[in-house]
Formats: C-alpha cells, sequence, structure tokens
C-alpha cells in the first residue's frame, strides 16, 4: 500500500496528517498557539494536495482513489479532532467545551461522508461548510486572544465553532476556492503560523 504514497499529491496529503499529529501533540501539551500554528500547514497541505493532484498528467485511477480516501482522513484529523481538543483544553475540560467538541467531531464526519458519496451539488459547489474554514479561524481567534479576558475568549471560541459544526451540515452552498484566494491562504498561513509560534516563545 505504500506505493501509493510515491504520488507528489499523497505525498503532500500525508505531510498534511503529520502536521496534524505534532499539532494534536502541542495541543495535549497545553501549547495552544504552537497548536494552532503547526495546524496551519496542515490546512495549506489540504490545499495545496488537490492542486498538485490536478496538475498530475496521466494520474492512475486507483492512485487517485487512495489519495480522496486519505484526504478524507486527514481532513477529520485537522478539521475536527484537533480543533476539538483545542477547544477542551480552552475550556478546561467543561462539559460545554465537551459538547462543542462532541458537535464539532459529528458534523465533521457527517459533512465529510456526504461528501464522499455525493460530492459537490450540481452546479459545481460544495453543500456545508467544508472543514478548511475551521483551523483559520481558529487562528484568527489566537492571534486576538490576547485583546480580550480569558473567559470571554473561551465563551467566543465556543460560540464559534457551536455555530460552525452547524454550518458544516446544513445545505448552504459554498464556491471552490479560486487561485486569489489559494494565495491568500498561503500568505496568511505564514503570517498567522509565525505570529502565533513567536508569541509562544515569550
Amino acid at each position: 500500500m505504500l506505493k501509493y504514497l510515491r504520488d507528489p499529491a499523497n505525498v503532500i496529503t500525508t505531510g498534511g496528517i503529520l502536521f496534524s499529529s505534532v499539532s494534536l501533540f502541542f495541543a495535549v501539551s497545553g501549547r495552544l498557539e504552537l497548536a494552532v500554528a503547526t495546524a496551519l500547514w496542515a490546512v495549506l497541505s489540504d490545499h495545496l494536495d488537490g492542486i498538485v493532484a490536478a496538475r498530475t498528467k496521466n494520474r492512475d485511477p486507483n492512485i487517485a482513489k487512495m489519495g480522496k480516501s486519505l484526504d478524507g482522513f486527514g481532513d477529520i484529523i485537522y478539521g475536527a479532532v484537533l480543533p476539538a481538543v483545542i477547544l477542551f483544553q480552552v475550556s478546561h475540560a467543561s462539559l460545554i467545551g465537551l459538547a462543542t467538541g462532541s458537535a464539532l467531531l459529528a458534523a465533521g464526519a457527517i459533512r465529510l461522508s456526504y461528501f464522499a458519496n455525493f460530492g459537490k451539488s450540481c452546479d459545481g459547489r460544495f453543500v456545508g461548510l467544508p472543514l478548511s474554514y475551521d483551523v483559520p479561524l481558529l487562528a484568527l481567534a489566537f492571534v486576538a486572544r490576547p485583546l480580550v479576558a480569558d473567559d470571554l475568549f473561551t465563551t467566543f471560541a465556543l460560540g464559534i465553532f457551536l455555530a460552525l459544526a452547524v454550518l458544516h451540515v446544513v445545505p448552504i452552498r459554498v464556491s471552490s476556492l479560486n487561485t486569489a484566494a489559494y494565495v491568500a491562504i498561503s500568505i496568511f498561513v505564514v503570517i498567522a503560523s509565525t505570529t502565533l509560534a513567536l508569541r509562544s516563545l515569550h
């Protein structure tokens, strides 16, 4: 099965999963800013693997099938599992944190299962908000964290992700990202991850 990882897009996807693993390590260690900073690179990997896959000529159908499945596992880790763990930490393992994290995990699994079976809508848009929005919004919240009190930040973070859990499964239509959006996300990842990583050192 490892032969399928020789594909460039699948290598990038696997790299994103490894970034998620490192991010989870930081999260359970209580180093949340580093966790979010690293998770941003998992998001970037998720965007890049699709671009590389689309530009790979004569890509073997079996490799593509493997890549699609691998990508789905990567999505659930960085898009739902990781934010849920960070929410558990931010809320100090409170019941509301558990409820919000559980809702996010369930919504993420439902959305990805729907996408794996039915794909995009007939107009080429996603049904439900993709999980790739979760970590960038979490990063924005953490960048702004010094500006608000801890209790307010916890309430704010839980509220955002409870809303995201709902948006993942409601039948809204979300357009795919264009080239300009990919460039903007790449710049954001570099700036936000650097900001959070440097802050964690102080």
